[in-house]
């Protein structure tokens, strides 16, 4: 089991984010049941990411229920297409499930939408402008995430400017981005050894490679078509999760 309890936060601010994401990275311990102690939860697990192409309309909300039920400890909402008053009645609708599943919700790339549904965070590019702007809409309570592909520098920033997680990769052949740039196993040593804050792997993914990503530093594996793409997500969920579990 790996945990923060060695890990000097650099601001109160990541302070509290580490206390929340191990909070949620647990085992799902159902609603109603109180978590354990800080210094004894886990801090990883699975982060689902829907794609409308896999979850079209409505069908997102049965198809994040099922990821839930699997294990996953965060969803993030993903979606270009869907007009927006659509995405909030959606978005809403996902935040409930989250909550009821001791889980969070991520909104990818829009503060606006992050703020109409009362999302837990967003998720962003690479601009550190996008991180000021989001920080100032969200609030510090927030939970800003950002794409850092295989820039270590540019993880480093982002953690200095108040990001709460950075993510890398692709680290396989992807068919949501199949032309984004490959990130290295290295890369997550290197990022677990330098950074404070929690380190997500994503591209590619599947219940078949994400232990190398575990084993190399990723705190959480961020999973697209090797959950929302498979006949069982439940079990493709659980499938992933369980590979975190002491």
């Amino acid at each position: 089991m790996i945990s923060y309890a060695n890990v000097l936060p650099n601001s109160a601010l990541s302070s509290n984010f580490d206390e929340r994401f191990e909070s949620l990275l647990q085992p799902n311990l159902g609603l109603f049941q109180s978590p354990p102690t800080f210094l004894t939860m886990p801090t990883q697990g699975l982060y689902a990411i829907t794609d409308p192409k896999l979850s079209p309309g409505l069908v997102v909300i049965k198809h994040v229920r099922e990821a839930l039920s699997g294990g996953a400890r965060i969803i993030q909402y993903r979606d270009k297409t869907t007009p927006f008053a659509a995405q909030i009645d959606i978005a809403k609708q996902l935040k409930t499930l989250c909550q009821n599943h001791q889980a969070w919700l991520i909104i990818n790339d829009s503060i606006d939408l992050a703020m109409a549904c009362g999302a837990d965070g967003v998720h962003l590019g690479k601009n550190d402008s996008n991180l000021i702007q989001a920080r100032e809409a969200l609030g510090d309570q927030a939970i800003i995430g950002l794409s850092c592909y295989n820039d270590l520098r540019l993880a480093q920033r982002m953690q200095d400017l108040g990001a709460d997680y950075v993510a890398f990769g692709r680290f396989f052949p992807s068919k949501t981005k199949p032309h984004a740039p490959p990130a290295d196993l290295t890369t997550l040593t290197q990022a677990r050894a330098q950074l404070n804050i929690p380190i997500v792997a994503i591209g590619g993914i599947t219940a078949h490679n994400a232990s190398q990503l575990i084993q190399s530093g990723a705190h959480s594996v961020a999973v697209i078509q090797g959950v929302f793409a498979q006949s069982n997500i439940r079990q493709a969920a659980t499938d992933i999760a369980s590979l975190f579990k002491v």
